[in-house]
């Protein structure tokens, strides 16, 4: 078999592919069943769903969920599950709000340094304070992140006293920049998904710290009598889980143009159903950056899909429920068919 056959198969074997293809399909789907509309400004036929301001609007949609959905990834592909992302993401854009009131009247840029580092920051201490628990407690981080969902997002309404914080137009223009496109269309949340997703696949591929994260999901034995630094390990999942959650806080309360306590309710289950519908595997040692991109996309479209074809919104969580359960069997079914075919190789 030549190189190009083999690249070429393990490409259409890949669980990305397969999302790639789904993804493509639903596109397909919604552009013939969405209808069309006459464009105010031109006249000319737009179709419902295959134009540019609602593609963008899903792509920014799905920008907060995806970015998040990375690092939540990198924790489950470690063996553990992180509950905490929306709570980090609520406390993180709250912080970033606050500290943004406290700096007063300041350039532009002055105010994205300050929200960068005050959102990353904190986002940052929240996940090192998971993977301390986690490590030194020795309790699962199903039950850690359980507790410190609750504490931290009680922490954000009691630091507001559950008021919405506004945040300054500046920074809402600098993360609604059109970047040369007309108006109305903002790139910016897309552009940094996408930067996030390349920076988690060099991470996870490319590194010897990505590596020692599959190594340590798929065989925590085998990765201990190889002599891996394992508490390192889970403190540093949880780190860069809390990390992406500091950048799409960031994003959202500068996009929205405000935080409050109750932000990201709820993104726990978008989070959690991107990165397995996106290949992870609950048991640990499998997942991507970029299947969980397309996951967070897969569910955001079809959010847009039931909109779209105006159906009830309440099907909305029977949706994503049903996907996350599919997405476990044939993950399942998969994990089965490898082994049996090793077990025949052997």
């Amino acid at each position: 078999m030549s190189a190009a056959s083999a690249v070429a198969r393990r490409v259409l074997a890949s669980q990305e592919t397969g999302l790639v293809i789904v993804v493509a399909a639903l596109v397909v789907v919604l552009s013939a069943l969405a209808g069309s509309h006459a464009d105010r400004l031109t006249g000319a036929t737009v179709n419902n769903f295959l134009n540019s301001d609602t593609l963008i609007q899903v792509a920014t949609d799905a920008s907060f969920f995806a970015i998040m959905a990375i690092g939540a990834t990198i924790v489950i592909i470690s063996g553990g599950i992180d509950l905490s992302v929306g709570s980090i993401y609520a406390l993180s854009g709250v912080s970033m709000a606050l500290a943004l009131r406290a700096l007063g009247p300041a350039s532009s840029w002055t105010m994205t340094l300050v929200a960068i580092a005050a959102s990353i920051g904190v986002g940052v201490l929240c996940g090192v304070l998971n993977g301390l628990l986690v490590v030194g407690l020795r309790v699962h981080p199903f039950i850690v992140t359980l507790g410190t969902m609750w504490v931290l997002r009680g922490i954000a309404f009691v630091a507001t006293k559950a008021e919405s914080i506004l945040v300054p137009a500046q920074l809402t223009g600098v993360t609604k920049a059109s970047l040369g496109l007309r108006v109305g269309l903002y790139p910016v949340p897309m552009l940094v998904m996408i930067a996030m997703t390349i920076a988690g696949w060099i991470y996870l591929t490319r590194t010897v710290m990505g590596r020692h994260v599959f190594a340590f999901g798929g065989n925590i034995e085998a990765s201990r009598f190889a002599g891996l630094a394992l508490g390192r390990i889970q403190l540093g999942v949880f780190a860069v889980s809390g990390f992406t959650a500091g950048v799409a806080a960031f994003l959202g309360a500068s996009f929205y143009g405000s935080a409050s306590s109750g932000d990201g309710q709820g993104y726990e289950l978008y989070v959690i159903a991107s990165a397995v519908v996106g290949g992870a595997s609950l048991i640990g040692g499998k997942g991507s950056a970029i299947g969980a991109m397309l996951g967070a996309l897969l569910i955001v479209m079809i959010r847009q899909s039931i909109r779209t074809l105006h159906f009830d919104q309440n099907y909305e969580w029977i949706v994503i429920g049903c996907a996350i359960i599919v997405a476990v069997v044939i993950d399942r079914w998969s994990g089965g068919m490898t082994a049996r075919r090793l077990m025949r190789i052997t």
